[in-house]
């Protein structure tokens, strides 16, 4: 009851003190709220921004009620805040759980048996071996040199490591959703970032003869396919982190299927191989993690100052070439004629490769 007990209390709102209400909302601090009471929160905080019919026309911002951290908001408001389906489904189980403890009608529950003495019941757990067994299997079995322990005790010490490791892993999996959020704002960020790139790219191209198209079009395929190869690379990492959260909740939710388990003997027998699955799915050091500034599309560049003779040789600048060089061009482009442009540009750099 007490590890219920702490469920409860990590699935409270912050600012209606009671269970969270669907919609659930999680900011970019990772606190969850009510899509309703963060809305009250924003109305309170912004109460001269312009609505319509109750809902927000222009963006916003106000603060976090836990960490205070300034949550900004764009056209949709509040509806533009992520969904935490992860909580959602938790307070679901949690309910069905609460329900399911009620007194019902009492039912007959049958106590596993013995596999190796016929008509005796499993009523001591094996410490040694870690698996609940019967009597004669301590004075005669398998398990009459072992130590042995009440299968109440364990039960109830079991029952604790087990609701231990489901707060765990709804903690990892709170901060597993977090990963994929800025995963998918890094992917976000490298489009445009590679967009912007080969805007300026563009721009400048469209202000030369037609003897810069060919090279135009050369450019902006390196901007592209750096973009795409990192932008293929994110997607590529946010499906295993997603696949990894689904594994990790399909854990939680047969842990809260397991705690339903009143049978001592029975719960005793599942709890084992569930407690190293949680183990194994607590572990993250198989997932890659991007390194900062991964996304960054900053090192193509375009700059024109080259004589108009050089425009069939344009390429990206490198960073090793000769200054000395670099002035007997311009000197040369000024002699051409001032109409004369080139361009120079940060050397295209390979994408770095992804921490580990």
């Amino acid at each position: 009851m007490n590890s219920m007990e702490n469920l409860e209390k990590q699935l409270i709102c912050p600012i209606c003190l009671e269970m969270f209400t669907k919609p659930v909302v999680i900011l970019p601090c990772q606190h969850n709220l009510c899509r309703k009471c963060a809305n009250d929160v924003f109305q309170a905080s912004n109460p001269y921004l312009p609505t319509r019919s109750g809902s927000l026309t222009s963006g916003g911002r106000f603060r976090c009620p836990s960490c205070r951290h300034e949550v900004v908001l764009d056209r949709h408001g509040v509806y533009g805040l992520q969904r935490n389906l992860l909580v959602e489904n938790i307070i679901d189980m949690f309910k069905q759980e609460s329900n399911s403890s009620k007194p019902a009608p009492e039912r007959k529950e049958e106590t596993p048996m013995c596999d190796v003495h016929e008509g005796e019941k499993i009523n001591i757990y094996c410490v040694t071996h870690g698996v609940p067994t019967c009597s004669m299997c301590k004075v005669f079995g398998a398990h009459k040199d072992c130590e042995v322990e009440p299968i109440s005790s364990i039960y109830q010490t079991k029952k604790t490591e087990l609701s231990d490791g489901i707060a765990m892993m709804v903690g990892s999996n709170d901060r597993m959703q977090g990963i994929i959020s800025q995963l998918e704002e890094a992917c976000r960020a490298i489009e445009e970032n590679g967009r912007r790139q080969k805007t300026l790219v563009c721009e400048k191209f469209d202000h030369l003869y037609s003897v810069l198209e060919e090279k135009k079009r050369e450019m902006s395929q390196v901007v592209t396919a750096e973009q795409e190869e990192k932008a293929d690379y994110i997607r590529s990492l946010t499906r295993k982190y997603k696949d990894h959260l689904e594994e990790s909740c399909k854990t939680v939710e047969m842990g809260i299927q397991t705690m339903e388990e009143s049978e001592m003997a029975l719960f005793l027998q599942n709890t084992k191989p569930l407690l190293k699955k949680i183990a194994d799915a607590s572990s993250t050091a198989h997932l890659d993690k991007v390194e900062r500034g991964y996304e960054n599309m900053d090192h193509y560049s375009v700059v024109f100052n080259k004589e108009a003779k050089a425009l069939r040789s344009i390429n990206f600048i490198q960073d090793d070439e000769d200054e000395d060089d670099q002035d007997e061009d311009e000197e040369a482009g000024t002699q051409e004629g001032d109409g004369a442009q080139t361009v120079s540009t940060a050397a295209p750099v390979q994408p770095p490769p992804p921490s580990r």
